[in-house]
């Protein structure tokens, strides 16, 4: 009797009450992706674009807004924004894993450079000064990604691009 009482406490403990795939059982429910009325996450690939995307939209209507313009005039240049920048940045986080680091910062550093001198233009000065800072946004965010993508490296889905190999002298094989 004590052991079949220590034998059902081991059980009760161990799994209590959860179905455990690794013997051979199943709940004999479909999983969660079949079935109805149950939200799946969005992976942060999808996310943060869309995300990012949203807030740029906001910002660039807040800016069209207070610069003078009607309130829909705003509203659908930062629906437009929102629209182009998110999907050129659901593009960018598609397309990346198939870029070489350099390629892939230079691209992170194009969108976002061309994102914030668009910005700046919005609120009032002149071309040249939108496009350099444009161009200074851009350079940071190359470099900044440069520095996290090399940082990153080994995790790369393609690996090292560059793996480093010790020298040897020339007559030496």
């Amino acid at each position: 009797m004590d052991n079949h009482a220590q034998e059902r406490d081991a059980m009760a403990s161990r799994s209590h009450g959860a179905i455990e795939p690794e013997h051979g059982a199943t709940s004999g429910e479909p999983p969660a992706e079949s079935r109805p009325g149950v939200a799946r996450r969005v992976p942060a690939k999808v996310a943060l674009p869309v995300i990012a995307a949203l807030g740029f939209g906001c910002y660039t209507l807040w800016i069209d807004h207070t610069g003078g313009a009607k309130g829909a005039q705003a509203a659908l240049l930062g629906l437009i924004a929102a629209v182009v920048s998110g999907a050129l940045g659901l593009l960018l986080v598609h397309y990346q894993s198939t870029m070489l680091t350099e390629v892939r910062a230079l691209a992170y550093g194009a969108l976002f450079g061309t994102s914030m001198g668009w910005l700046y233009n919005l609120s009032g000065p002149s071309v040249l000064k939108s496009t350099v800072w444009g161009l200074v946004m851009g350079g940071i965010m190359f470099a900044v990604s440069l520095y996290v993508f090399r940082a990153k490296r080994v995790q790369e889905p393609h690996g090292l691009h560059r793996p480093r190999t010790t020298h040897r002298p020339h007559g030496a094989h």
